[in-house]
């Protein structure tokens, strides 16, 4: 597939609010990119030239926010209305092989789904993880040193070195990453799922403020065992240009390309590879 004929969906309802950032992630890379409603996608209140369906796109990503005011839990809602309208689309897709990115509330509401961990099945019957509230019990927002632990697997890192560090800014009070009772680390480190781990900048192990919510052996993304889904908490689409790193007067710009664009075109290579 060429890169001007893919087309990435970014889903949003009420309360989203990264939509805007992520959707020009996809279109500066050349790639037709569409905000896309859930209602759109459920035929619900729009006009028939609104409508939309998953199969019309080739990558999907949920973006950050506060989906439905995050009542209940943290992407909750969000997750469940996916799941109750859209559970076999979603399936499918996935079992296509076609990209699923979750960005904060985006891996909020794909751990509810059960698109995350999915350590033995596409979409588990309920949540096999959960994002607790920080240890620190506030919001925290601030730049977050990551250590890129998974690149052959995962489709969104093939454009990184193994063990690579980088930069992604956080900003959530819902992060902190726990498996339930039938799952283990060992089932993530076996199937290659775990991507992102916060680090320090010499490599140390990351207390606070370095590790900012307490996740579960500092895991910061994961992604299914086929390497086609990934959520992560902190916001690749914030540093897709170098400029926007807030180290950028001292490491300079180096061409202006930011950590997190090599993720996105990492996607869309693999994309451009497959279909």
């Amino acid at each position: 597939m060429k890169r001007e004929d893919i087309k990435a969906g970014v889903l949003r309802i009420e309360g989203t609010n990264c939509e805007e950032e992520s959707h020009l992630a996809f279109k500066r890379l050349g790639v037709e990119a569409e905000k896309v409603h859930l209602k759109q996608l459920l035929s619900m209140d729009v006009d028939d030239d609104e409508k939309r369906d998953l199969d019309d796109y080739d990558i999907l990503m949920i973006p950050g926010g506060f989906s439905a005011g995050d009542y209940i839990r943290a992407g909750a809602i969000f997750g469940a209305r996916l799941k109750s309208a859209l559970s076999q689309e979603l399936k499918s897709f996935v079992e296509t092989g076609k990209p699923v990115l979750g960005v904060c509330n985006g891996f909020q509401i794909l751990v509810e789904m059960g698109l995350l961990p999915a350590v033995e099945e596409t979409i588990s019957e309920s949540p096999r993880a959960a994002l607790e509230t920080n240890d620190s019990n506030r919001f925290e927002c601030r730049p977050s040193i990551l250590k890129v632990e998974e690149t052959s697997n995962c489709v969104f890192t093939s454009g990184y070195e193994d063990q690579e560090t980088i930069l992604y800014p956080s900003a959530h009070k819902e992060g902190k990453f726990v498996l339930g009772e039938e799952l283990t680390l060992e089932d993530l480190e076996k199937n290659d799922q775990i991507v992102f781990r916060y680090t320090t900048l010499d490599g140390g192990e990351p207390d606070y403020p370095w590790n900012p919510n307490g996740s579960l052996d500092n895991i910061a993304g994961i992604c299914n065992p086929e390497g086609n889904v990934l959520g992560l908490m902190p916001h690749p689409e914030r540093v897709f240009y170098a400029h926007t790193n807030p180290d950028w007067s001292r490491k300079g710009l180096d061409g202006n390309r930011g950590d997190g664009r090599i993720l996105f075109e990492s996607a869309l290579n693999y994309v451009e590879e497959n279909f």
